[in-house]
């Protein structure tokens, strides 16, 4: 039980770009776990996108053995997070395998929206904060004012709040000898049964998915028949071991320790994150709390801009799934982008690395449909849907009901921005909440907003009208019911699917102005008139439309009868009037992509 007693389960929590990563990397300098040969930084953020952004995106558990003042030996389980909103289910599943948490706050700028979503998830889980004060070293920071903060938010002491500089190693040695003192060791209930959180799971191209798992109860061996409680397979485990640089091999697992298991599983859907292991001689009936099915909340379309690349976009998204568990995706086609995917997102940034990715792992060019929300559809039958396409939608004359998902929005940012942030949240049918003070110069807004409004430009839009200084942070919050309708394109009265919106019917005559003017610049002159209409139902709601290029096919007739020149023009326009029948549009590229950024 010495042992037990000897290890910390612990993870570090922060807003993006605080020091999270650096102060991992000084941990591991520290600990002797790599060599001076072996440091880089930001060591176990591997990924060229994480470094670039600053941001963890997948999540590095590492176990360090440290040698405390008071002589004994300690193993330090780090069960690295990402940071961001989109991340959060990964956040919380990691911290149901820590016993504390170490939250890092930049001493220049000060708590941050995330930092308060991150300490609320921790104490979710009853965990043991450890606040640390980072970069104190910077001519910027303010300790002793971002302190007071902190202490009055967590309810402790400012004196007790440790300060360090993660980037020189200043105070990192008191950070582990906290560590040890205040982080409890692993309990233990002596239970007969075996029970190991399932809190993350990578893929091998040799090995199969890999399960990352703590032991709550009893013991996981080599060999032992174990069962997946909530996917209810059964699996014989091949090998098992700890998680360093790289994965070392033991015999055993047991109560308290984190690591990994192989049982050659072939698909990564096959193990679920928050899922419970037991084993089939030390069997549990009770699954450890928590567990849920990952759902995605922003839905867009990915096709290929060369069609004959459709292949390579199957493939890429089948490789990037299989270190993505929470990425999906199904086929679909459009006539007028072709074949793609339909592909569900955790959130907006979770969409816009894996297009990322998309682009730079796999070299596949893409175009991206407007991301959208899943609505909730109450037919008047009685009958509900859940809508991922607004083509999906039913006749307006069936439904009783759309409700759209909302977003439970935390905005913290310097009090002189207030008003211009109040009128952005308001323009996108925001309602405010409640707001707190900070400090003086610092206010907290909550709002509630449509989530189908966060998703095109609200985050680059509150980034300029705060000079930068806003941060945000948001939640899933439920469904409500509001005046929505579908927005239709019609090019010569046929409509474009990729251009259908779901929008609020008081917007909906001016986003489908926009889209028509925008639209006529776009498509190029035919021999014949295009009419570009915006549309709700069978209802036309906004017009633009294509002059034809036309022929002065009067222009040889000098002088002479005028029903000469009147048989001429109708001869002109029975012509075109047929060639806009048979006639096919074909839409540029740019046309597109112009509407699928709203902004331009």
């Amino acid at each position: 039980m010495k042992q037990i007693a000897n290890i910390r389960n612990f993870s570090i929590i922060a807003h993006i770009d605080h020091g999270k990563s650096t102060l991992a990397d000084r941990f591991l300098q520290l600990t002797g776990t790599i060599s001076e040969r072996e440091m880089q930084e930001q060591l176990l953020d591997d990924m060229d996108l994480e470094k670039e952004r600053g941001i963890t995106i997948k999540s590095h558990p590492i176990q360090m053995v440290y040698t405390a003042q008071d002589g004994q030996e300690y193993y330090m389980n780090l069960i690295d997070t990402p940071g961001h909103v989109d991340f959060s289910y990964e956040v919380s599943r990691s911290l149901a395998a820590c016993d504390g948490a170490i939250l890092v706050i930049d001493a220049a700028q000060g708590i941050e929206a995330q930092t308060l979503s991150n300490i609320y998830l921790a104490m979710d889980n009853d965990l043991t904060i450890l606040p640390v004060l980072n970069k104190v070293d910077l001519p910027s920071a303010r300790p002793e004012e971002v302190g007071m903060q902190v202490a009055e938010l967590l309810g402790v002491e400012p004196e007790e709040i440790l300060h360090c500089s993660a980037k020189t190693g200043e105070g990192v040695v008191e950070i582990l000898e906290q560590i040890v003192h205040d982080i409890p060791g692993p309990s233990y209930s002596g239970k007969t049964t075996t029970e190991a959180l399932v809190f993350d799971s990578v893929f091998d191209s040799y090995r199969g998915a890999i399960a990352y798992v703590r032991i709550f109860e009893g013991e996981l061996s080599k060999g032992d028949k174990i069962k997946f409680l909530h996917t209810n397979r059964e699996y014989e485990i091949v090998e098992l071991g700890r998680l360093g640089l790289k994965r070392t091999s033991l015999t055993t697992l047991t109560t308290g320790q984190v690591g990994y298991v192989i049982c050659n599983i072939k698909e990564l859907d096959d193990i679920k994150i928050g899922d419970t292991i037991t084993t089939i001689a030390d069997p549990s009936d009770t699954p450890i709390t928590g567990y849920k099915e990952v759902k995605p909340m922003v839905f867009s379309g990915l096709y290929p801009v060369d069609k004959g690349e459709y292949e390579n976009l199957r493939q890429a998204l089948d490789k990037l799934k299989l270190n993505d568990s929470s990425l999906t995706f199904e086929p679909e086609s459009s006539q007028a982008l072709g074949f793609g995917f339909r592909t569900g997102f955790l959130g907006l940034l979770h969409m816009e690395i894996t297009q990322e990715r998309l682009r730079r792992e796999f070299n596949v060019e893409i175009i991206t449909t407007v991301p959208n929300v899943v609505y909730h559809i109450i037919l008047k039958s009685g009958e509900e849907r859940f809508v991922e396409r607004p083509g999906d939608l039913p006749a307006p004359g069936d439904i009783e009901t759309i409700l759209e998902p909302i977003a439970k929005v935390q905005i913290i940012t310097p009090t002189d921005y207030t008003g211009a942030i109040m009128k952005l949240c308001e323009e996108k049918r925001g309602n405010l909440d409640h707001m707190e003070y900070l400090e003086t110069t610092r206010v907290n807004l909550h709002y509630h907003i449509p989530m189908a409004e966060l998703m095109l430009d609200f985050f680059d839009k509150l980034k300029s009208v705060s000079s930068g200084y806003a941060s945000m942070d948001y939640e899933f919050d439920g469904y409500s019911a509001d005046a929505l309708v579908r927005l239709d394109i019609l090019i010569n009265k046929e409509p474009v699917d990729a251009f259908s919106t779901i929008v609020h019917r008081d917007d909906a005559y001016h986003i489908g102005q926009q889209l028509t003017v925008k639209l006529k610049e776009l498509i190029p002159r035919q021999m014949f008139q295009v009419a570009i209409q915006a549309a709700i139902g069978s209802k036309v709601i906004a017009r633009s439309t294509v002059k034809a290029y036309r022929k002065d096919v009067t222009a040889k007739c000098y002088g002479g009868d005028i029903s000469r020149k009147k048989k001429l023009l109708q001869k002109q326009k029975e012509g075109k009037k047929k060639m806009k029948s048979i006639g096919k549009i074909e839409l540029p590229q740019k046309a597109f992509l112009a509407v699928l950024d709203r902004n331009s």
